[in-house]
This record gives C-alpha cells, structure tokens and sequence, in this order.
C-alpha cells in the first residue's frame, strides 16, 4: 500500500528529523565526535538522506544556526523607513537579534562551534562563510539608511559588526564562556536602548540621533 504522504511533505520531515537529531548529536558529543552516521541512526533515516540534504557536516551545521536564526524572528525583518525616527526601527531589530542570543539551543551550538574552531580554524572560517551567506538583517537596515543620508558610514558590515559586539559583550559571551544566566525581558531592553544609543551618537546626525 502507498504512503498517502506527499513526497515534499516527507522530504520536509526527513530534513526537520534529521535537524533536530543534528541538534541533539553536537550538544552531546560536540563537533568533532558527531558523524553523519550517528545523526542518520538519531534521525531514523539512511546516511543517504542526511547527505541528499546537506553535502557535509559543516553544511549542517550552518544550516543549523541559521534555522535557529530564523525560528527567533517574528516574520520578515522590517525594512529601513525613510519617514520615522531611526531610533525605535533599530531597537526593534536590536530586540529580534537578543531573541536569537538568548535561545538555548544557539547557546549550545555556539560553545559547539567555537570548541570546533580552536581545533581548526579553517573549519571555523568554513563555517562562518557558510552563516554568513546571507547578508544580516542589522547590515541590510544599516545600508539602507546610509544611502538615504542619515547613517554616515562607508562601511555599513562593519558599522554592523560594531552594534552586534556592544550588544554580545551583555546576551551573548557572559552567557557561552561563564554559563551566565540568558538576560531577562527588562535587561534585553536595557542593553539594546544603551547599544542603539551609542550607535546612533556616533553614526546619526544629531536630529537622529536623539532619542525618541
């Protein structure tokens, strides 16, 4: 008797079993001791399959990292508004990133990768290439208000970079390298409107630059 699954439908609960068995695997065993032998036995599919959807470990666990990205966010990023002040779109954008830092299982999986990379930092570059294959949500907006005049940098990645880092120093590295507890809704608040205060006193002219 045939299945009455469609075949998509199958295909799209083979690859979310075999992401959760993934996600299980690199927390228990780490990086270099998962295979894609033990994710297809977690997952109760062939190596086959786990190869059909993703062409390598390092694959997988980008594709990992990224699901997790977009399981934090609320719908479609909202885009740059020429009309509004620029400071409540960067908070709103500010909060979706501190969504995705205190999540569990990204905690987990970033002590994951980072142990992987002092073993091979060329595993490490691999894999931030593959993350960053598409450009972050704080550089697209960061880019967009930059050509409309109202950021004034030539280098909107690294402008970018700069807000993650005030913001990670607080949601992110207390929490992988001390096993700090993830902050609360009050503190996520609290170093979002600091770091969107600072970056705006640096990069906004001053009619933006006020809080508001």
């Amino acid at each position: 008797m045939q299945s009455s699954t469609p075949p998509q439908r199958l295909t799209d609960r083979k690859r979310a079993a075999i992401i959760d068995a993934a996600i299980e695997e690199f927390q228990a065993a780490g990086f270099e001791a998962t295979s894609m032998d033990r994710v297809a036995a977690r997952a109760g599919v062939s190596k086959r399959t786990v190869y059909n959807h993703f062409s390598s470990k390092e694959a997988l666990f980008a594709a990992i990292l990224r699901e997790l990205w977009d399981e934090s966010r609320d719908g479609e990023a909202p885009a740059y508004r020429a009309d509004e002040p620029l400071r409540p779109q960067l908070l709103e954008l500010l909060m979706r990133k501190l969504r995705l830092l205190n999540d569990d299982a990204f905690v987990s999986l970033a002590r994951v990768a980072i142990a992987a990379g002092i073993h091979s930092p060329e595993r490490a570059r691999d894999m931030v290439a593959r993350i960053g294959e598409r450009e972050e949500d704080l550089t697209v907006w960061i880019r967009a208000a930059a050509a409309d005049g109202r950021i004034k940098t030539s280098d909107p990645l690294f402008a970018a970079l700069q807000l993650q880092g005030l913001m990670k120093a607080f949601a992110f590295w207390p929490q992988v390298t001390m096993g700090q507890p993830p902050l609360s809704k009050a503190e996520q608040k609290k170093v979002a409107g600091s770091a969107a205060d600072m970056f705006l006193a640096l990069y906004a002219g001053r009619s933006d630059s006020v809080g508001s």
